[in-house]
């Protein structure tokens, strides 16, 4: 939430006139002489409409001047507002807004009859944005049930009704499952999830159900990838991790936390009974737009209570192509290299979220030709592809990756993805399935491309089976980028710009930019997030260096000289280019020991 002082300019207590906005708009220099006739004739013409002034104005589609080829739209009418009536602008941001406390400060009937909305308070204030900057009827009352002063923003009018309306529903909502239990948290539940419509009343029955969907419309609206539903001893959190990093959302109250629970477990088709022992499953829900979105449930049994964690999977990541992975194009290269192979190992390492899978399923969705049989082994299945043959990891009927990858084997595959390499003996069947000209791809949990070698070593592998089969090893890392609508020009410290690219040499960037904020970016700096690649090809002098007390060290030097580039020199070229920062890289990616 960013607040921007702004001048002041007097007027009387009243609600906006559309006429006079036009006058205010034609004085600051915003629209012209015929524009401003033009729109008195029609708004004389057109009678008098429900809609907010600045609605009807942002309707017109008038030009910005002070923004070649942009609009006058709501958010800059609402922002020249702020201006013109010497109030701060907001640009509401739902996440930081602590609901359950800001509407429990006045009823809804009187915010939406006012068009007012609160935002925050402390113990000495309240901040109330509105869209009706001179109107000031309701101040005093409010101000005196509430005994604190009241701070004024203008805001855009559109976002104060439609987060009003779902602020209050979600609060009638989880007042009433307060007092329901888990009545509505159990039933005869579908496994694909229609969506609802935020806006439409709830039956007395349905609360747990709303605060679902409401979770659900929230997370894909705010870019979340990860839901997490955490209990803790007197509440349960719910946080989104957006861009990497997790936010607090809401507190629910302890019983309403375990029918939310209960009710996702029904529709991940998972026993809502058992609390003892963790559990997967998954849900495909449709947006109200038909877009249709799968999420991996995982719940965990904890000290307060279970946790569930839920990752969303967009399926427009099967629609990607190499290029959209973010490969620089001689990492592409090496990388198609490595794939287009007729039997062999290829591995992706890096930590958990780092993007593995977007890029094993792009690598596999282009390789899953009529003519190709690829099957997969997951724990759990990540997406549902209907161009692939995929097995589900099940421990309780004692199919693991090696019995199930042995099982692939006899289906006649050309490539097998296998989801995780963790022990000997998945290594040991992946190594065989490469040996009789399979294509196998799997990944490992390492730091870098080069430790890859040194876990499958570590696991038992034989120095001369790695050399045998493995093409090559792809480690990956997912930075934040920054903001387009702030970022700004910056100086690279010499120094930490060597630190960061050594032993490479590249020239301190000119085009280097920081990290801002604004309210488009909630004051991060940062807006989505791209990868950073270190591609491994096991060439001949590079297999030459593994043996059986391999130097490593000397490994990274000979991979390095035949053309491996760092993660972090990976992420130099990203800032080099201006689409991240150098703290960004530094925080996210590995150092490299010196060589």
């Amino acid at each position: 939430m960013t607040l921007v002082a702004t001048p002041h300019r007097h007027r009387h207590d009243c609600d906006l006139d559309i006429d006079e906005l036009v006058d205010d708009l034609l004085a600051d220099g915003l629209i012209e002489p015929h524009t401003a006739q033009a729109l008195h004739k029609d708004f004389q013409h057109a009678g008098a409409l429900r809609l907010h002034p600045l609605q009807r104005l942002a309707d017109c589609r008038l030009p910005d001047p002070r923004q070649p080829g942009q609009l006058l739209d709501l958010d800059a009418l609402s922002q020249w507002l702020a201006h013109h009536a010497g109030q701060a602008y907001l640009r509401i941001d739902p996440l930081c807004i602590d609901v359950p406390t800001v509407v429990a400060l006045m009823p809804q009937a009187f915010a939406l009859r006012h068009g007012i909305l609160a935002v925050a308070v402390d113990e000495y204030s309240v901040t109330v944005a509105s869209a009706q900057p001179w109107q000031r009827q309701w101040e005093a009352d409010l101000a005196h049930v509430l005994k604190r002063t009241i701070t004024r923003v203008v805001a855009n009018p559109v976002d104060i009704q439609r987060f009003t309306e779902q602020f209050f529903q979600l609060a009638r909502s989880v007042s009433g499952a307060r007092f329901q239990g888990q009545s509505s948290a159990t039933g005869n539940l579908e496994q694909l999830l229609q969506l609802g419509d935020m806006a439409a009343p709830a039956a007395s029955d349905q609360h747990v159900v709303n605060i679902v969907d409401w979770l659900f419309h929230y997370a894909f609206e705010q870019r979340a990838s990860d839901i997490h539903i955490e209990p803790r001893r007197e509440f349960g959190a719910l946080r989104f991790r957006i861009d990497g990093l997790l936010h607090c959302v809401y507190r629910f109250p302890e019983q309403v936390t375990l029918a939310i629970v209960s009710r996702l477990k029904s529709l991940g088709r998972m026993n809502v009974a058992e609390k003892r022992k963790p559990q997967d499953g998954r849900i495909k829900t449709r947006l109200p737009g038909g877009q249709e979105i799968e999420l991996r449930l995982s719940t965990l049994p904890t000290a307060f209570g279970e946790k569930m964690v839920m990752r969303i999977f967009d399926p427009q990541v099967l629609l990607k192509d190499f290029a959209q992975l973010g490969l620089a194009a001689d990492d592409l290269r090496r990388w198609q290299q490595m794939t287009t192979q007729a039997h062999g190992i290829v591995l992706v390492t890096g930590p958990t979220g780092s993007g593995k899978t977007t890029t094993l399923y792009t690598t596999l969705k282009q390789l899953a030709t009529p003519q190709i049989n690829l099957c997969t082994i997951e724990d759990p299945i990540e997406m549902v592809e209907p161009a692939f043959n995929q097995l589900q990891v099940q421990h309780n009927i004692d199919l693991d990756f090696a019995s199930g990858l042995r099982a692939l084997m006899r289906q006649d595959p050309d490539i097998i993805m296998v989801g995780e390499i963790r022990d000997l003996e998945t290594a040991e069947m992946a190594i065989q399935a490469a040996l009789t000209g399979h294509l196998v791809v799997s990944t490992l949990h390492t730091n870098d491309a080069v430790s890859a070698i040194t876990r499958l070593l570590e696991l038992g592998v034989a120095h001369y089976l790695i050399k045998a089969t493995v093409l090559g090893v792809m480690a990956q890392r997912l930075i934040r980028t920054l903001c387009e609508d702030c970022k700004a020009p910056a100086r690279v410290d010499p120094n930490t710009w060597t630190a960061l690219i050594e032993p490479w040499r590249m020239a301190v960037p000119k085009g280097a930019r920081r990290a801002v904020g604004c309210s488009r970016c909630r004051d991060t700096g940062y807006c989505g997030r791209a990868g950073v690649y270190e591609v491994l090809l096991m060439s001949d002098g590079v297999k030459a260096c593994i043996g059986a007390n391999t130097d490593f060290a000397a490994l990274r030097r000979q991979a390095c000289r035949e053309g491996m580039r760092s993660l972090r020199l990976g992420g130099a070229r990203q800032i080099a280019a201006g689409l991240t920062t150098l703290e960004e890289v530094l925080r996210v990616t590995p150092r490299i020991d010196a060589m």
